[in-house]
């Protein structure tokens, strides 16, 4: 009986272990970086080795690390509202360019918003699938950008890996029932690159260009503003562009006040004249 009891309390012990194990990888906390040097050339090929990751000042072990050669699951948000019945032709060559241009590796999903977020192809490597789900896309309705985007996050949240997600609009929210900050601050904390792209009447907001430049900054990603018509083509090949020279970095979060922001400073070794993209931040969970 006593040996039983032992076996258990064994077994018990090693279960406390995992749990505690899955508790800590699932705090990581993941940091995205695009390195240039000072004439704006991509930095490919680092190793783990090169980057250095403080918070707060203090310098962290990196525990995982993904190579700007690895692949990637891309969700990309279209506007379709009544707005773009003039505009979504132009907007689907330039998407469907996009997705020729992603990698073999990388998923791509696509989504549409007008005042809901839908599902149009899951994530799929068959590029032809997804390029049908975008000439699908028809305009009508109104905007909830902010609900999308805080939609958009909590799918990618739950994916392992690089991921982004680009999202494009062409007028300011008119429908959504979160306010932009709760997505704004949603964003930053997931910390998932988000490239926002607006032209038309989104330009015209300047609370709204506010919010996507926070959303995309904070996330190490970049906002775009698509003044003509023939931008968007542009646009989108700078983001597909961006997104194959992008690393992947964690770490685990020290222990501290779990309110307060924490501020993230990533440093390369050994290259001179680089400067780094990459989140600035987050409040821990």
């Amino acid at each position: 009986m006593k040996r039983r009891l032992t076996i258990l309390a064994f077994i018990g012990m090693c279960l406390c272990a995992q749990e505690v194990v899955f508790r800590t990888e699932a705090r990581l906390v993941e940091v995205y970086a695009t390195v240039l040097d000072d004439r704006g050339k991509y930095q490919d090929g680092l190793t783990r080795e090169r980057f250095i990751i403080s918070e707060d000042g203090k310098r962290q072990e990196v525990v995982a690390f993904q190579s700007d050669s690895a692949g990637l699951d891309c969700a990309i948000l279209l506007d379709t509202t009544g707005s773009m019945q003039q505009e979504l032709p132009r907007v689907k060559n330039a998407v469907a360019k996009f997705i020729d241009d992603l990698r073999d590796d990388d998923s791509v999903a696509i989504y549409s918003f007008a005042a809901s977020l839908d599902l149009l192809q899951d994530f799929t490597k068959d590029k032809g699938l997804a390029k049908r789900a975008v000439m699908r896309t028809r305009a009508s309705g109104t905007t909830a950008l902010f609900d999308s985007i805080s939609q958009i996050t909590r799918v990618l949240e739950q994916r392992s890996g690089k991921r982004a997600a680009v999202v494009f609009t062409d007028g300011d929210d008119n429908s959504s029932v979160l306010r932009a900050r709760a997505a704004i601050d949603r964003a930053k904390k997931a910390g998932i690159p988000i490239y926002m792209v607006a032209q038309g009447e989104g330009l015209a907001s300047k609370s709204l260009l506010k919010g996507m430049k926070e959303i995309a900054t904070g996330t190490g990603a970049t906002v775009y503003e698509a003044h003509r018509p023939g931008d968007v083509a542009g646009i989108f090949r700078d983001i597909v562009g961006d997104l194959q020279h992008t690393y992947l970095l964690a770490y685990r979060p020290p222990q501290g006040d779990r309110i307060k922001w924490r501020s993230i400073q990533l440093a390369i070794t050994g290259l001179k004249g680089v400067r780094v993209r990459a989140r600035e931040g987050y409040f821990p969970d």
